[in-house]
């Protein structure tokens, strides 16, 4: 396919599938009774998380409009194989609470950061999809690798997508105004439109439908505020300074991210990374190849 035609039709992840300087203070925890399931941001946002397992730490960061249930067919298996997989939802989507502000990259980082300082996590691999994969690299630049063994990026949206004299690949920033105003008035018929893409042929129609629930679960604030930092945000010069081992997964048929624009640009810029590229893969590998996505997940974190 030819890659503007590729880029006209992007979906979901790609276009839409800085808290406190003193973010690494102890952060304080909810005092309810839901303490276990929940952490409190430093902006007191309170952010969902659940823990299957035990040993090395995994934490999952969900892509665009997702939520951490996006997770649990890796988290079932890794889990299985001794490792302690952590998945949280992001403010204003899934169960986290919709503060509407903070849908950029700085403050997003920050909240992982807060869950990472609240369950004491070292050594962790940190494992995300499409814009998670932003959010971890905004982490590494604003509070180091102290914490960090290893990065995984699936189907990322980094480092740069929209279309400027320096990028001229990139998405036209009047198609991404069209797109967000169509969210603004029905943001349901749009997801029920374009799901087929981000799935294989064989996805189930259950299985397509679960994934659209879990995206009406987020805030449409969120989702066009998100969107606006996918779009907007250059990563290109603070992936160069990525200093942790990275393993980047990428479909050749992912329309969302396409991997001329992304993937392969994402390991060019990270030092000593790998990129693994699955014949066939859309945006959603972490469903349509999870049993090839969970072994070479399984065999990066365990590599030490």
């Amino acid at each position: 396919m030819h890659r503007r035609s590729v880029l006209k039709t992007i979906v979901s992840a790609s276009v839409g599938a800085g808290l406190l300087n003193n973010a690494s203070a102890p952060v304080p925890a909810l005092s309810n009774a839901s303490q276990l399931s929940f952490i409190e941001t430093r902006d007191h946002v309170g952010l969902f998380y659940k823990e299957w397992g035990e040993g090395k730490p995994v934490i999952f960061v969900h892509g665009w409009a997702l939520n951490s249930d996006m997770w649990q067919y890796q988290m079932i298996h890794l889990a299985g194989e001794g490792l302690r997989c952590v998945a949280y939802d992001q403010r204003g989507h899934g169960r986290s609470a919709d503060p509407g502000r903070g849908y950029d990259f700085n403050t997003l980082a920050d909240d992982l950061h807060s869950l990472i300082m609240r369950l004491n996590v070292r050594k962790a691999v940190l494992v995300g999809h499409s814009m998670a994969a932003g959010v971890i690299a905004r982490y590494l630049t604003r509070h180091g690798a102290s914490r960090i063994a290893r990065v995984a990026m699936l189907a990322t949206t980094t480092p740069f997508l929209l279309k400027t004299a320096d990028n001229l690949e990139g998405v036209d920033q009047r198609y991404l105004d069209r797109l967000r105003v169509a969210w603004s008035k029905d943001f349901p018929k749009w997801l029920a439109d374009n799901a087929r893409p981000f799935f294989a042929p064989q996805t189930s129609p259950e299985m397509m439908q679960w994934g659209i629930q879990m995206c009406l679960e987020a805030s449409l604030k969120a989702v066009l505020d998100c969107n606006r930092a996918i779009t907007e945000t250059d990563f290109r010069a603070e992936l160069r300074n990525l200093a942790v081992p990275t393993l980047i997964i990428h479909g050749d048929a992912d329309v969302s991210a396409p991997l001329f624009l992304t993937g392969q640009k994402t390991a060019q810029l990270i030092s000593g990374s790998q990129l693994k590229i699955y014949q066939g893969a859309p945006h959603g590998l972490f469903i349509t190849h999870r049993d090839r996505l969970n072994q070479d997940l399984v065999n990066f974190i365990k590599a030490d």
